[in-house]
């Protein structure tokens, strides 16, 4: 079982990845919807992965990116427009495109788990 980190800006896109990610036995840590909320979650909170929607409004979650990369902890990025938008120093960071599968959800934190 993973603490997991969840930021996206949408409410009910972050209520069905939350329910996806407690249905396959993980707990959420943190939510948030907004940069600012994101950052100060990545920076402090007891997380062991993190699921980062690319676009948060008008800003990009690149700085929440660098919170839990200094912290070493694993993240992957959720866009709709795929590795469109995801800064080029994270192309290797794992993508879901939404909308998933609970499925892709599952084997994408399987890759992440420590």
């Amino acid at each position: 079982m993973a603490s997991v980190l969840l930021v996206e800006d949408e409410a009910l896109i972050r209520m069905m990845i939350a329910d996806m990610v407690v249905e396959l036995g993980h707990n959420i840590a943190g939510e948030a919807g907004d940069l600012q909320t994101g950052v100060a979650l990545a920076s402090a909170a007891e997380i062991d992965i993190a699921i980062l929607d690319v676009r948060l409004g008008a800003d990009s979650s690149e700085a929440i990116a660098e919170a839990l990369r200094s912290r070493n902890i694993p993240f992957v990025f959720a866009s709709g427009y795929g590795a469109e938008g995801v800064p080029a120093k994270y192309k290797d960071r794992p993508i879901l495109r939404k909308p998933f599968q609970i499925e892709e959800l599952e084997r994408c934190l399987l890759s992440l788990k420590r």
